[in-house]
């Protein structure tokens, strides 16, 4: 008896579940080992001081990763992230060179309310008209960027009223000592407030993902739109929605990266969806719809910025960049193709 006990406490253990645990896993292994070879080349890549930036940088990214994710769930896609950002930018910039605290958070809201818009549009064409959202969100990137040239006539703005940069976006959260400076004295790492409103706007996330009729009503659209509308799922509405909470994290990256960059420019929200969606895939979000999770998200934006720190310090050519991140994207959906097929 002992023995038969015994041999049915064994883990189901075998060569073949090893290979398919680490391939499932492999970007993940690959960009940890990327980072471990940068390390041995640099000691001061994974020092607190840079994981600090890496960390910031990774709270400013986030939101529109979280945007996207959505989007993917649902067996789509959404390529105006970064030129909504850019739009969403210069608005706030404009309207916050002069401010006080009930301005700032107005201004805000009508970014946000920018970026919900534009998602309105997007959600509203995909899901009334059948449309690819490749196709409506790459048609709606070029219509958002002509937009800001238009009203912006490709003019910088900066010169920003502190009240909106460093008494609130980079107002500094808290100090780490990062390092002793050769006279003795300590060296501190600022962790600024955006990191703080990232933890935020990542909760209420998790809580719209996992603890809403919303969340569960994405799921089930992205799974098998067929069946969710047999179910009784408003798909219309949910596409909709998803779309327009997308296009609202969207206007918000865009106020937090005009104060954290100090001005706006055309340049502004350059590839920054391509990053979210690279981000989103490495985190585990499917393409084949209907699977994902919050955490995978921030691990997954977490990771992509790992990436990006580590061709800086190596002193990689910020050309060579792109390349690196075309190959992240498609390693991924490789991938996850090959988690589906598995799967089927």
């Amino acid at each position: 008896m002992s023995n038969v006990a015994t041999k049915a406490k064994k883990p189901n253990l075998s060569v073949k579940s090893v290979l398919n645990w680490i391939l499932d896993h492999a970007m993940i292994i690959v960009i940890v080992l990327l980072a471990l070879y940068v390390q041995t080349q640099r000691d001061a890549f994974l020092k607190p001081a840079s994981l600090i930036n890496i960390i910031s940088l990774t709270a400013a990214r986030l939101p529109m990763a979280l945007g996207v994710a959505g989007c993917i769930i649902l067996a789509g896609t959404d390529l105006t992230g970064g030129r909504v950002a850019g739009l969403t930018a210069f608005v706030a910039a404009i309207l916050l060179q002069r401010a006080d605290v009930a301005n700032r958070v107005l201004v805000l809201l009508l970014v946000m309310l920018i970026g919900a818009c534009v998602g309105l549009i997007n959600g509203f064409v995909m899901a009334k008209f059948k449309v690819h959202p490749y196709i409506i969100t790459l048609a709606m990137q070029m219509i958002v960027y002509g937009i800001y040239l238009t009203v912006s006539n490709s003019v910088q703005v900066g010169s920003f009223d502190s009240s909106y940069t460093t008494s609130f976006v980079t107002k500094p959260l808290f100090q780490i000592q990062t390092g002793v400076r050769p006279n003795g004295t300590a060296i501190f790492t600022v962790v600024p407030m955006y990191v703080l409103l990232a933890l935020i706007v990542t909760a209420l996330m998790w809580v719209v993902w996992n603890k809403t009729a919303f969340g569960k009503n994405m799921f089930a659209v992205g799974s098998n739109e067929e069946a969710a509308r047999v179910s009784g799922v408003n798909v219309m509405m949910t596409i909709i929605g998803v779309f327009m909470v997308a296009g609202a994290l969207y206007g918000y990256t865009g106020f937090i990266e005009a104060a954290r960059m100090g001005s706006s420019t055309a340049t502004l929200g350059l590839n920054y969806e391509a990053d979210a969606i690279s981000a989103a895939v490495i985190g585990g979000v499917s393409f084949v719809g209907g699977t994902g999770r919050i955490s995978g998200v921030v691990l997954g934006v977490f990771m992509m910025q790992l990436i990006i720190a580590g061709m800086t310090f190596l002193g990689i050519s910020g050309n060579v960049t792109y390349i690196v991140k075309g190959a992240v994207i498609l390693f991924a959906v490789i991938l996850d193709m090959r988690k589906y097929m598995t799967r089927k």
